[in-house]
């Protein structure tokens, strides 16, 4: 550890007695009541037990329904709206001058309602920030996802899916998550970082902790240890930055280091930013393609068409990032009094975007709950987002999310998932923690 973690900036920027939302909501949420047994009033969809035990899809769905503009008020956040219909998702994110992303993308505290919140410098990625600093500090990055990057990427992407998918064991059971889906987006990750390899898994154990909510048994235990670890990244990083001052790679270190609108950052300003490109490098692509194996298992006639026409995996692709969803939400602060649906919202209100909810929504989306690799409007998701923000890695994901199905039409009959999955304990990340499984070569 460094000395940057004893910076007024490093104690500024974490509390190891703070209670957040979630901890209140984990508190209060084991053994979840179902939908049908809940007053409309009393859904509160961000709870992280709905999405560890898979019982989101019912309270979503009364809520599109009966309530589609949803309150919620708790101690440690505040004043919440939960946005459940896609149209109204994708007003909310196209109109960041009312609802803006400067004071978080994830569910805060109860300061924000009052106007008192401001991000401290070390949680302010660009994907946390309103034009024209958002425009500024994205370019600084968006080379990484060029076409002509991502033609001179696919083989390397290539070679390494068939190098994992080879050395799998036939007739014996593994774990999906760990073996394939964080092996290889940490490899991906790694190179979008020039980071060492030996230490790829570092960038695994970073994304899981950003969102993790501490408990005994879980990603992390103690808050104090989710600091702990977390001024590790910033440490390890801090070496690179100096490392790379001046250089001219095209790895997003080297990018952010010597970029015209990120150069002057210090490492504790710059950790927004890694851990951004860290969990939208690592966690959505490893989700879904977890997700994948387990939906085309559920579907399994899905399976048996994408291996009789390849030619379907354009559909596929959309589709299976559609049905996992792996990011459920992000937040907006609104700038103003504003209304949609008849619903007042007040200045300073945090808004919650549910992409999960309105990649679902019935009047959308036709048998919304099925993988249909076949649907025709797949690409209209909203799993990357709309307007300003739109994911600015979609291309890499979509395309490791292909080549990954490609070799694996090549090389197997089948992967059979021979257990009940495991699923991430949060409401931010739509995921897995184990998936084990089976497969059978051709």
């Amino acid at each position: 550890m460094t000395d940057t973690a004893n910076t007024p900036e490093a104690a500024a920027l974490f509390d190891p007695d703070i209670r957040t939302p979630e901890m209140e909501m984990t508190e209060k949420g084991i053994g979840v009541p179902d939908a049908g047994d809940l007053a409309i009033a009393d859904i509160n969809p961000a709870n992280p037990y709905l999405f560890s035990e898979d019982r989101w899809q019912d309270h979503f769905a009364r809520l599109r329904v009966e309530d589609p503009v949803h309150f919620n008020e708790l101690e440690t956040a505040g004043r919440y709206w939960s946005i459940t219909k896609y149209d109204d998702v994708r007003a909310v994110d196209g109109d960041w001058e009312t609802f803006s992303s400067a004071k978080g993308i994830n569910l805060g505290n109860k300061e924000i309602a009052r106007g008192e919140y401001e991000l401290p410098p070390g949680l302010s990625p660009f994907i946390a920030m309103d034009p024209p600093t958002h425009t500024q500090q994205r370019k600084t990055v968006r080379g990484v996802s060029a076409p002509s990057n991502l033609r001179n990427i696919e083989p390397m992407i290539r070679e390494r899916t068939g190098a994992v998918l080879d050395s799998l064991p036939e007739g014996e059971t593994f774990d999906w998550v760990d073996t394939v889906s964080i092996e290889l987006t940490t490899l991906m990750l790694a190179t979008l970082f020039d980071f060492p390899m030996e230490d790829r898994r570092k960038l695994t154990r970073w994304s899981d902790i950003v969102f993790a909510v501490p408990q005994p048994g879980g990603v992390v235990e103690t808050q104090q240890q989710k600091i702990d670890e977390l001024m590790e990244c910033v440490a390890y990083f801090a070496e690179l930055w100096d490392q790379r001052r001046g250089g001219d790679g095209f790895d997003l270190v080297t990018m952010l280091a010597n970029g015209e609108d990120t150069k002057h950052m210090t490492p504790m300003e710059q950790l927004g930013n890694l851990l951004l490109l860290i969990v939208g490098g690592n966690d959505t692509t490893r989700n879904t393609m977890s997700g994948s194996v387990h939906g085309l298992n559920l579907f399994p006639d899905q399976w048996q068409k994408l291996k009789a026409d390849p030619g379907l995996m354009s559909g596929f692709v959309p589709e299976v990032i559609r049905w996992v969803t792996p990011l459920p939400y992000m937040r907006r602060t609104a700038t103003k009094d504003t209304e949609l649906r008849g619903k007042q919202i007040k200045k300073y209100d945090q808004v919650l975007m549910w992409y999960l909810s309105a990649n679902h929504d019935e009047d959308v989306f036709d048998d919304p709950y099925e993988l249909n690799i076949e649907r025709a409007n797949a690409d209209r998701q909203l799993s990357f987002g709309y307007g300003i923000h739109f994911c600015m890695g979609s291309r890499v994901a979509e395309l490791q999310l292909r080549v990954l199905y490609e070799e694996i039409l090549q090389r197997f009959e089948k992967i059979e998932v021979v257990g009940e999955p495991e699923r991430v304990f949060s409401s931010f990340v739509h995921g897995y923690s184990k998936l084990p499984v089976a497969v059978t070569r051709r």
